[in-house]
């Protein structure tokens, strides 16, 4: 049960788990709940779910094939009481219909990267390593990094850079990728990482960290199509979540924490129009939120796990069907 000759428990430190397993506590301590983790990723989170809530049942998705197979040996003591499936978590409605799994009781998103993923170099996620730009979560299929930076007019270069990366020398950054691509195709990471240090002005690269962050943020979005999957995943799953049933998601940038944020408040609004002596039943919130805004993970948590510095944790809890 390892990778690179590591155990998988030290690959994957699972962030804010105590508090992510006490917010679905009380919807998974009845017998036969199902609880389904969308990102197994190395199967941190599920391992404790399956062992905190020994009446629960498990269904983990992932479209990383290397994940699943790691994740399967980790969970091989659960076996009897855990689905591991092939599958982007916007297929969530699908793989439960297959499954014959109506409504759950417990949802998990643990957004972003998974540790497997960047502690992989020729993954290519990982600025810091010289990697193939693949950055595909799920190796079977779709454009590479590489591919998207060699084919893509420079103008999608600079929307995908300025609306996934949040990039403000997006324009510049651009022009030298293209300027590159020109005398030789892009295929590894640490000429792309080059080309954008080259490419900032001094003052930029004070400042953010590593200037070629942002630029690897979009590529990886854009790549895994992650935006465009989250916001049709989240409401899919609000809808398969049982009443009493509870939903907790991780979120590691701003983008994602948004769509994240927007919902949950929608959901947890009335919608009547204004005036209202009563309000009727189909207008009153069908979300109570669980979290007051994002929670943060502790400093005693970044200190032993780098990776959960940015991770922003909100749930909510169905109470009503929708009408």
């Amino acid at each position: 049960m390892t990778t690179n000759e590591r155990p998988i428990g030290e690959l994957h430190n699972p962030v804010m788990l105590r508090r992510t397993l006490d917010l679905l506590a009380p919807a998974l301590a009845e017998p036969g709940a199902t609880v389904v983790d969308c990102t197994l990723g190395l199967g941190g989170h599920s391992e404790a779910l399956l062992a905190t809530f020994p009446s629960a049942r498990l269904i983990g998705l992932d479209r990383d094939t290397a994940a699943l197979e790691l994740a399967g040996e980790r969970l091989a003591p659960y076996a009897d009481r855990a689905t591991l499936v092939h599958a982007v978590y916007d297929e969530l409605p699908q793989v439960l219909a297959r499954l014959d799994v109506p409504r759950v009781q417990g949802v998990l998103f643990d957004l972003g990267v998974s540790s497997l993923q960047l502690d992989e170099a020729d993954r290519g996620f990982a600025y810091a390593q010289d990697a193939p730009l693949d950055m595909r979560m799920d190796q079977t299929k779709g454009l590479s990094a590489a591919e998207v930076l060699n084919t893509y007019a420079p103008g999608d270069l600079v929307r995908i850079l300025r609306a996934y990366g949040e990039e403000k020398q997006a324009r510049r950054i651009v022009e030298a990728i293209v300027r590159e691509r020109e005398k030789e195709p892009f295929s590894r990471s640490a000429r792309l990482v080059e080309v954008i240090r080259d490419a900032l002005p001094q003052a930029a690269k004070r400042t953010g960290g590593n200037p070629a962050k942002r630029t690897f943020q979009a590529l990886r979005i854009e790549v895994n199509g992650e935006l465009t999957v989250l916001e049709r995943a989240l409401p899919a799953a609000l809808d398969l979540l049982a009443v009493g049933g509870r939903m907790a998601v991780l979120a590691y940038h701003s983008l994602e924490d948004r769509l994240v944020k927007q919902l949950f408040a929608a959901g947890s609004r009335n919608t009547a129009p204004s005036g209202l002596p009563v309000v009727p039943e189909q207008y009153q919130p069908r979300l109570r939120l669980l979290t007051r805004g994002a929670e943060l993970p502790t400093d005693e948590e970044i200190a032993e796990n780098r990776r959960a510095a940015p991770a922003r944790l909100r749930a909510v809890q169905r109470i009503r069907e929708a009408t």
